[in-house]
């Protein structure tokens, strides 16, 4: 039988590394008997795809943000069906990003390709009713969180647990004292690790916060060092917006310094997100934080239905990390959670405990990795058809 023809499709950076390593484990079960077309980002084209277009372009957030794109979006999502249409892969795997994966494959339900989307919609959050209507046009789910199948299996969708892929993060190699070393951070120093988020609506909002929380930090912890890693969506910004702070700001980029930033620091200063179980996942005591525009949270607020942001909180259903969200989020909240965790090293210590029994609970410890039992899904829908 010829190789298998795997159309992917991802919108948004996490997005783009889940589908890298889903490519890499399909070429390791098949022997490098597997072919890939799509969208996707630099990760999963070193994997050996060729976009058919920029994944930038749908890496666009929140409600007045997304406005402006509306046309071209539209027409990305006509040419990305035809694109399927005419290469009639074996399978079609969408991977998050809802708001333009669901749209294609809502236009390919019924022409024999079967459709696999990758990472659940948070319909435990909000709109729960999304669990019925996508199964109305998905084949199959693979999400990532032990207690999301049953909001889909109810609704007749077949659905996997296959793990988190951020356990997967090459964290073991990485040394935080080496990162200290490198650059010239005495290692009995606070280190505080920043990270304003990967898109500018998170990192716009967030940074002027920070600016005069950092200010205050600085004047109780005296010896405070702070690192920031950043991405290339944003660093231009980040480097220009900090520079005229008057405090030192090591600013990294790249993976490594970015996890050795992790396991250097003290204590992070996090946007919710991803990041926060890559913290988790290196044991760092963190505070997570997040602000939206005012017309973007006045929705949302009316439509989330959980307590918690943080996977990790959600997961133990408690405060393990502190959140500070929207009118919370102040510079002297900062301060004051910031400096719980800097002034008490008993503080810290509980924290990393339950961040390393929260990353057992999506797979942390297992046989096989998320990306594996995801593969092996994948090939199984695959073999079905033919």
């Amino acid at each position: 039988m010829t190789a298998p023809l795997i159309y992917l499709i991802a919108g948004e950076p996490s997005g783009d590394l889940l589908g890298a390593r889903l490519m890499r484990a399909l070429k390791d079960k098949t022997g490098g008997n597997v072919r890939f077309c799509g969208v996707g980002g630099p990760h999963m084209c070193a994997e050996g795809m060729e976009s058919l277009f920029d994944m930038a372009e749908l890496s666009v957030m929140g409600l007045t943000e997304i406005l402006p794109h509306i046309p071209k979006l539209l027409n990305r999502i006509k040419q990305t069906v035809l694109d399927v249409e005419t290469q009639k892969p074996d399978c079609l795997i969408t991977i998050d990003a809802p708001g333009f994966t669901f749209r294609v494959a809502k236009q390919l339900k019924g022409k024999g390709i079967p459709l696999v989307h990758y990472v659940a919609p948070t319909v435990w959050a909000w709109k729960p009713g999304r669990a019925q209507k996508i199964a109305q046009f998905l084949d199959h789910l693979m999400v990532l969180l032990p207690f999301e199948p049953p909001y889909f299996e109810k609704e007749g969708l077949a659905t996997t647990f296959v793990g988190h892929s951020v356990i997967e993060s090459s964290l073991e190699s990485i040394d935080g004292n080496a990162f200290k070393e490198r650059h010239g951070i005495p290692q009995d120093v606070p280190l505080l690790c920043l990270l304003p988020g990967s898109r500018m609506s998170e990192t716009s909002q967030l940074l002027p916060v920070y600016k005069i929380a950092l200010k205050q930090l600085k004047e109780k912890f005296p010896t405070l060092r702070i690192v920031l890693p950043t991405v290339s969506s944003v660093a231009r910004y980040v480097k220009e917006t900090t520079a005229d702070w008057g405090i030192p700001i090591l600013i990294v980029e790249g993976n490594d310094e970015k996890f050795g930033a992790f396991k250097a620091a003290d204590v992070a200063l996090a946007a919710s997100g991803t990041v926060s179980l890559e913290l988790a996942l290196a044991k760092t005591p963190s505070v997570i934080t997040y602000r939206l525009k005012k017309i973007t949270h006045f929705i949302a607020k009316r439509l989330i239905k959980v307590k918690y942001a943080s996977i990790v909180n959600l997961l133990h259903n408690k405060y393990v990390m502190p959140e500070l969200l929207q009118d919370e989020c102040t510079p002297d909240n900062i301060v004051r959670e910031v400096s719980h965790i800097l002034s008490n090293h008993d503080n810290s210590k509980t924290q990393s405990n339950e961040l390393d029994s929260a990353m057992k609970m999506l797979g942390l410890g297992n046989e096989q990795k998320p990306s594996e039992r995801a593969a092996e899904c994948v090939l199984n829908i695959i073999n079905k058809e033919r």
